[in-house]
Formats: C-alpha cells, sequence, structure tokens
C-alpha cells in the first residue's frame, strides 16, 4: 500500500473525528503563528534583548537557522513528497471548506510536504526556551503541538511529515543549546549573554 494514500485515510478519520467550527477557526489562526517561523524569529529576536534571556534568543536563532538550511534548503527539495490534498479528493474538499478568509485565510503551499517546516520551526524554538528554563518552556511546547496538530488537521502534512519535524526541531535545538554552552564556557561569549 503507498505511504501517501495510508496517510492521507488516517488524516480523513482525524478530520472526521474532529471536525468542528470552533477547531477550523483556532487551528487555522494558530497555524499562521509558524508561516516561516516568524512567531519564533520574532521571539528570538526579543530574547536576544534582554541579558537574562540572550542564551535561549542565541540558541532559538541557531536551532531556527538550522531548521532553515537542513529542512526547507535540503530535506523537502530532495524529498519532494507532495501535499495530502493533492493525494485525496477527500482532504482537497476538507482543505477548500476550511481554507477561510481574512485572518483564518488559508493558502496552498508551494514547496514539499516531507518535513513540516512548521513543526520543525515550532519545536526548534519551544525546545531551545525549555532547555534553559523549563518553566517557560512548557507553555512554548504546548504551542508547537498545537501548531504541529494544526498542520494534520488543516491537511497542510502527513503524520509522518509532522513526526519528522518534531525530532528534527528537537535535535536541531539540542545541537544549539550545546554550541552556546559550549561558547560561554571556553570563550568571552559568556560577556555577551
Amino acid at each position: 500500500m503507498d505511504l501517501n494514500i495510508f496517510e492521507a485515510g488516517l488524516l480523513e478519520g482525524l478530520n472526521s473525528a474532529l471536525r468542528c467550527d470552533f477547531l477550523d477557526k483556532t487551528l487555522s489562526l494558530l497555524t499562521h503563528l509558524a508561516d516561516a517561523g516568524i512567531f519564533w524569529i520574532i521571539l528570538a529576536l526579543v530574547l536576544l534583548i534582554f541579558r537574562k534571556t540572550r542564551k535561549m534568543g542565541f540558541t532559538m536563532a541557531i536551532a531556527l537557522l538550522f531548521g532553515l538550511v537542513i529542512c526547507n534548503l535540503v530535506i523537502k527539495p530532495l524529498v519532494g513528497r507532495i501535499r495530502p490534498y493533492e493525494v485525496s479528493s477527500a482532504l482537497a474538499a476538507i482543505r477548500a471548506s476550511i481554507s477561510g478568509d481574512g485572518l483564518f485565510a488559508l493558502k496552498m503551499e508551494v514547496d514539499a510536504s516531507f518535513p513540516s517546516g512548521h513543526t520543525v520551526a515550532s519545536f526548534e524554538g519551544a525546545f531551545a526556551i525549555f532547555l534553559w528554563n523549563k518553566k517557560r518552556g512548557i507553555p512554548a511546547i504546548v504551542l508547537a503541538v498545537i501548531i504541529a496538530f494544526s498542520r494534520l488537521y488543516l491537511c497542510f502534512h502527513y503524520p509522518t511529515d509532522v513526526l519528522f519535524g518534531i525530532v528534527l526541531g528537537i535535535a536541531n535545538a539540542i545541537a544549539a543549546y550545546f554550541i552556546i554552552r559550549t561558547l560561554i564556557n571556553r570563550t568571552k561569549f559568556a560577556k555577551i549573554c
């Protein structure tokens, strides 16, 4: 059985079980937070301003840079997986019915489906916070999970796109965390942080 068709079937089941106007509108709005990683980029810049949160900001910025290169410039073009709504007419109909307007408007994506860039950026940002501050990191991870779920609910990605995005985002955040810790411990970078 074709993996794309199998996973499209899972998405159809998810939508038939959970579909409601509240989730359509809420998830359509929240998914936009990670468009081009914008929320996480802005948050990283804000964290860089304050000395108390600067380590988090640097970690997040480096992780997001890793995600841009690894996810968007290497893996997506290399794998070239088509979007779920291009495989299943049922998912295309679901997408059309929840495309919305104004703040809730959802555009068709032009890049490849695997992995989910929104998920990668969200978990890079959230996990970068979590690694430095568990208390602040937990709400960030909750937001990342909601954004990742929105990508499934709104039929932008297959489950494996999102799962790999979570793994890649966490791995990038951990790598960035160790880079920043090493810089702080071995250089005068600690004075900046």
